[in-house]
């Protein structure tokens, strides 16, 4: 039987990790959180000091990073958790997972991810996971430029109050209880802003994307939804 590639995009915190995991499990294929990807490379430049300046007038230094690329000094990659079967991300070895997930590194990821050679350097690993197909990948890009061929893809958004409610509860349910719900929705709106607007690969739907707006529905009506359009790209693939 034939296998495909599901691309799924969307903006931040509306579930596209949650739907891409779902569907990888129900249809055994591969997840790759490519958003992951990112937080792990910006993670490496803040500990590393190479991100400075506050809110527009934010800077990375560019350089550094790029050196850092080319030296091989910066490794992503993804180990399977050993008690849930799913994905973990690791920086040079480290599992960061936890780390990447903070406020903080939401804060700086826009930043990062728009940078032309980041871009170059995780979209060539992302398509190399990708090369023997069954595999469901989450982004920002996925279905318009590291997989435009995508047998499906999937493009799910909800309202940013939704979004940051969503993302607000899982920082507390973390053990984060410090932060602030309208600085969560805050980050939400800015990130979007750039993610939209940025000149490399702005976070946009593909013509043949289907849309979710999964902002009243429930995980259980999601799944149903996505593995209904899953099964129907593999039967069209198999005929």
């Amino acid at each position: 039987m034939n296998k495909i590639i599901v691309a799924v995009d969307g903006f931040s915190s509306c579930g596209k990790s949650t739907i891409a995991k779902a569907a990888a499990s129900a249809f055994k294929y591969i997840y790759i959180d490519t958003g992951a990807m990112y937080r792990t490379v910006t993670l490496y430049a803040m500990r590393e000091g190479m991100i400075s300046g506050e809110g527009d007038d934010k800077t990375v230094d560019k350089e550094r990073l790029q050196q850092a690329i080319d030296a091989g000094k910066l490794k992503v990659d993804f180990t399977l958790d050993p008690e849930t079967n799913k994905p973990l991300a690791r920086l040079n070895g480290e599992v960061v997972e936890g780390e990447i997930r903070g406020l903080e590194v939401s804060n700086n990821v826009s930043n990062v991810s728009a940078i032309p050679f980041v871009r170059e350097f995780l979209t060539s690993q992302q398509r190399e996971m990708g090369k023997e197909k069954g595999v469901v990948m989450d982004g920002r890009d996925i279905g318009t430029v590291v997989f435009p061929d995508a047998e499906l893809k999937l493009f799910v958004t909800a309202s940013p109050e939704v979004r940051a409610q969503r993302r607000y509860d899982e920082l507390q349910r973390k053990g984060d209880t410090e932060v602030k719900y309208e600085d969560v929705l805050k980050n939400i709106q800015e990130r979007d802003y750039l993610d939209t607007h940025r000149e490399l690969a702005p976070l946009k739907q593909a013509d043949d994307a289907i849309v979710i707006d999964n902002s009243n529905l429930t995980i259980a009506e999601q799944d149903e939804l996505v593995s209904k359009y899953v099964q129907e790209a593999i039967d069209k693939a198999n005929k």
